[in-house]
């Protein structure tokens, strides 16, 4: 069991995936919370994980396109995405996101995300 963690954004290591998308996250036991920065008009290809994943428009807005089916997700908004899943996102303008995801991000800390990249 891990203890309790009390971490502040701004010195939790930022990761630039490519020029328009720069990712941090911190992982617990049985979660991974992510905060995505993204360029208007970057595109995350189509994926899927083994991941449940909630996100969170904090600032700007991301069309998904969620097992074929588009969807606007625009700040104070949030979208939920069963695991399995085929989705893609694109950042219509300057965005930050927060995701969730259960179980943790195993594949990130292996850096085997080449579709980020």
């Amino acid at each position: 069991m891990l203890s309790f963690q009390h971490l502040d954004w701004d010195l939790v290591q930022a990761e630039s995936l490519n020029p328009q998308i720069q990712r941090q996250f911190i992982n617990t036991e049985k979660t991974t919370i992510a905060r995505f920065v993204l360029k208007k008009g970057v595109v995350v290809p189509t994926h899927q994980h083994s991941n449940e994943q909630i996100a969170f428009v904090t600032e700007g807005a991301l069309k998904f396109i969620v097992d074929g089916k588009p969807v606007i997700v625009g700040a104070g908004e949030a979208l939920c995405i069963p695991a399995n899943v085929p989705h893609s996102a694109e950042a219509l303008e300057d965005t930050v996101d927060i995701d969730v995801f259960t179980p943790p991000r195993i594949d990130w800390m292996a850096k085997d995300d080449a579709y980020l990249r």
